[in-house]
């Protein structure tokens, strides 16, 4: 990684906003939408200092909160919503700084102050992520994975590609385990990287998946899961206490008489299978997933962009349509769904696939603006196991916000409608946004 010097450092916080000398900024006049599903509060002044929110108060009580000194920024006629997080991201499963670094900028000048990385190489997350944490590059806040999945699965290109110079399967990182493998030292290992969380992926039975997950919360590690791990069922993988689990489509499998045996062969789910009501094995895993406060990673978008690859080998195992129902159905149960999207809007498009899973749950699974929006922060938050320091605005958190030129609670379409972010207390004006460039985006 070439160095950055101090002046380069220096330039980044001058051009994204950085907060005056004092550390004490006024955001003034918005409309807030504080992510807790309480309806919106006009003319608040939201207080920062340094990096935390101090208080949101009346306009004008603001100058007595904040003290002398403090920097006044008008933000009349705006709309305030806690920085929004996008659950599931791949930023270095083939490694590319610069493309990295492209779509991590886009996403922060768009409102996002936070990702969950879902895996890649750890070596590079972890560089991203410190980058990001202290102002280096644009960025959200970057929370990843260290991965372990059965030894069968490690033949995929992509683990290869995640384990460059190394062996896929053999680093902390990218684990392959089994019934021998020593769990306590696997998962100190993988914590040695950084990571937020263990990622159960693939080809593990049910009593492997509960140890695995038993372990890494007694090492203080989440554990984000994908929702059938063939053979363990979305039931066993529920059961066994893992704190998220990614895409909806997945949970179809519990409806199987029997479950597929391996990751990479298992059969198609169809739509015929699931007309009429919720599937009575669903109702009940739902029901599961509420009762223990299981987050759905649903990643919509994901369904979408399979289906318009052309001529996709092997071909999509679920459609978007059914994503959409089935996603309805968990909602309706109560389960919390955040905002994963597992793929990004092509490079040349202003903002990312967030947007696009927001509309997808309000346009086609029943949620309301204000539910999406939720998804979009609150939960989010508690998907990465941060809730207590963002997600909402309130007192003490992170200073995570992004300001709408536009209500998204009148049409979710008007969540593109970014005027400003600010994460840990640094602005980022819309207006300052560079776009992505063919050559960052890899096609000149």
């Amino acid at each position: 990684m070439p160095r950055i010097s101090a002046v380069a450092i220096l330039a980044l916080l001058l051009s994204a906003g950085a907060a005056n000398a004092d550390g004490t900024t006024i955001y003034s006049g918005a409309t807030i939408i504080d992510g807790t599903g309480a309806p919106p509060v006009r003319g608040r002044s939201i207080v920062v200092k340094d990096d935390r929110i101090l208080g949101i108060v009346a306009d004008a009580k603001a100058a007595k909160l904040a003290g002398p000194g403090a920097t006044r920024v008008d933000m009349k006629g705006t709309y305030a919503l806690p920085g929004l997080i996008d659950t599931h991201q791949h930023m270095a499963t083939a490694p590319d700084r610069k493309y990295a670094e492209a779509f991590l900028r886009r996403f922060v000048y768009s409102g996002v102050t936070a990702i969950r990385d879902m895996a890649g190489d750890a070596r590079q997350l972890a560089d991203l992520s410190r980058g990001a944490r202290f102002g280096e590059i644009a960025s959200p806040d970057i929370y990843y994975v260290a991965l372990m999945a059965g030894p069968e699965f490690f033949h995929d290109a992509r683990t290869v590609a995640s384990a460059r110079g190394l062996t896929p399967g053999q680093v902390p990182w990218m684990r392959a385990i089994d019934a021998n493998t020593n769990l306590q030292l696997a998962i100190a290992e993988a914590k040695g990287t950084s990571a937020t969380a263990i990622k159960i992926y693939a080809d593990l039975p049910g009593p492997l998946v509960k140890a695995v997950t038993e372990e890494a919360h007694k090492q203080g590690l989440q554990v984000w899961a994908h929702a059938a791990v063939f053979p363990a069922s979305p039931k066993e993988v529920v059961d066994a206490g893992v704190d998220v689990t990614s895409h909806i489509c997945m949970d179809a499998y519990q409806t199987f008489k029997e479950m597929p045996p391996q990751y990479h062969n298992r059969p198609g789910i169809k739509d015929a299978d699931f007309e009429g009501e919720v599937r009575p094995e669903l109702a009940n895993l739902f029901a599961d997933m509420n009762a223990r406060g299981t987050v759905m990673d649903a990643t919509l978008y994901v369904y979408d962009a399979m289906w318009k690859v052309p001529n996709a080998n092997p071909p999509p195992y679920c459609t978007l349509v059914l994503a959409e129902k089935l996603a309805a159905q968990a909602h309706k149960a109560g389960v919390m769904i955040s905002t994963g999207t597992d793929a990004d809007t092509d490079w040349d498009r202003p903002y990312p696939a967030i947007f696009d899973e927001m509309e997808l749950l309000v346009n086609h699974s029943g949620f309301t603006p204000m539910e999406a929006v939720e998804a979009a922060t609150r939960i989010g938050a508690r998907a990465i196991g941060k809730q207590g320091e963002f997600g909402t605005l309130e007192a003490g958190k992170l200073a995570n916000i992004v300001f709408l030129a536009h209500n998204p609670l009148n049409s979710i379409s008007n969540m593109r409608s970014v005027v400003e972010t600010v994460k840990r207390g640094i602005a980022f004006r819309r207006a300052d946004y560079q776009p992505i460039t063919k050559v960052e985006a890899g096609t000149e």
